[in-house]
């Protein structure tokens, strides 16, 4: 076994991204689909470590200790770029977005309990490969994890949520792409064409952007405030009935530090120096996830779950295509958004901003998607997903 330390594990991400880049520009079957690059190499390191197990016994363990940071980073980046005068052009379409993401969430654990009381399995196994793990993320699974093995005797609930949050993760950044393609055959529009200045902070990484050192102190410097606080801020919610995960209070200071900073201290986010450390933070984190999942232990699942997930897979997929994409309103944004709730339905929010980057880079862009997809699967999606949950439990009692 060989053991990365932190910046032997940054090598390895940084070569994955490489990989993951160089498979798009030679595979056409991937750019087709619009896998992003991160998932692309990330899961031939993956299924290339899992190899090395499985026929030599021999394992790479890398340093995570830089995930949980470029993850806030990331998060940080999107609320410094939530500006709440251009949030509230979102408007409608935000609400039926939001609409659509409960409606989700109610489906989804409502498919998760059925199947797993049809196979045997406790019904809050059903939740835990519902939206628990697979909209909640690994976060979210491994909190309600410890809860359930404590409350109700289920001692592999945390490996069982850390397994379904796994499987979300890589599904999510897979389907999104495929998707997109089919959903591109029912619409006659086509996407508008942006030039540099009207593109979003995450709508196409690869575009250059003038940036000068002074910028990216000040940059840096809002993201450690957001950091700090938002973990601060998550800290003392801990236990409490209105615990929230790190990462959305990262993401809520931001928005509340760029908008008081331009209402009361006359000082404008440098968006374009916020946008490409959130892209380079997104990039990273998704490549040393996916490159460190350990798919031997995936395997220890027994098959009435991959039944189970598998199932879940599917429902993302229709749900995706028969009411995500017609409620949004069956266009060019609705497929970006469509993409996006893939990502987030099953992954987490990077996988969401990751596929639609992708679909964008390959059918064009969607300014409404960026808009509205970041706000509700890293903010308002863990408030409903928590009232959904405890329902759900209130009902199972």
């Amino acid at each position: 076994m060989i053991t990365l330390d932190g910046y032997g594990t940054l090598v390895a991400a940084s070569f994955v991204l490489l990989v993951g880049r160089r498979l798009l520009h030679g595979i056409k079957f991937l750019r087709a689909y619009s896998i992003p690059e991160p998932v692309a190499g990330g899961l031939i390191a993956a299924l290339g470590l899992y190899a090395s197990k499985l026929l030599f016994n021999f394992e790479v363990r890398f340093d995570t200790a830089l995930n949980t940071p470029l993850m806030l980073a990331f998060f940080a980046s999107i609320g410094l770029n939530a500006n709440l005068a251009s949030l509230k052009r979102g408007g409608r379409p935000l609400l039926l977005l939001f609409a659509v993401v409960i409606a989700f969430l109610i489906t989804q654990n409502f498919v998760g309990v059925t199947l797993a009381h049809l196979l045997g399995f406790p019904s809050q196994i059903g939740l835990l490969a519902g939206s628990i793990s697979l909209s909640g993320g690994h976060g979210t699974g491994a909190a309600w994890g410890s809860v359930f093995s404590e409350k109700y005797g289920l001692t592999s609930a945390p490996e069982v949520a850390i397994a379904c949050a796994t499987f979300g993760l890589i599904l999510g950044g897979l389907i999104g792409g495929p998707v997109a393609s089919y959903l591109a055959h029912k619409i006659k529009d086509q996407a508008p064409h942006l030039t540099t200045e009207q593109l979003g902070a995450f709508e196409a990484p690869g575009t250059t952007r003038l940036i000068t050192a002074p910028a990216m102190i000040e940059a840096l410097a809002l993201f450690a405030v957001c950091l700090l606080i938002g973990n601060e801020i998550s800290r003392a919610l801990k236990g409490s009935s209105l615990e929230l995960p790190a990462f959305v209070c990262v993401l809520f200071v931001g928005v509340i530090l760029r908008n008081i900073l331009s209402k009361f201290g006359g000082y404008e986010v440098f968006e374009r120096c916020n946008s490409v450390l959130g892209n380079v933070s997104l990039a990273l984190f998704l490549a040393m996830a996916l490159m460190s999942l350990r798919l031997w232990e995936l395997t220890s699942l027994a098959l009435p779950m991959f039944i189970l997930l598998g199932a879940q897979t599917l429902l993302m997929v229709a749900w995706a295509i028969f009411i995500t994409f017609r409620v949004m309103g069956a266009n060019h944004d609705a497929i970006v958004i469509a993409a996006g709730h893939c990502g987030f339905g099953l992954g987490a929010t990077p996988t969401a901003i990751a596929n639609m980057q992708a679909v964008s880079e390959q059918r064009g862009h969607s300014q409404l998607a960026f808009l509205i997809v970041p706000m509700v699967g890293a903010f308002f999606i863990d408030i409903a997903n928590a009232v959904v949950i405890k329902l759900f439990l209130f009902a199972l009692t």
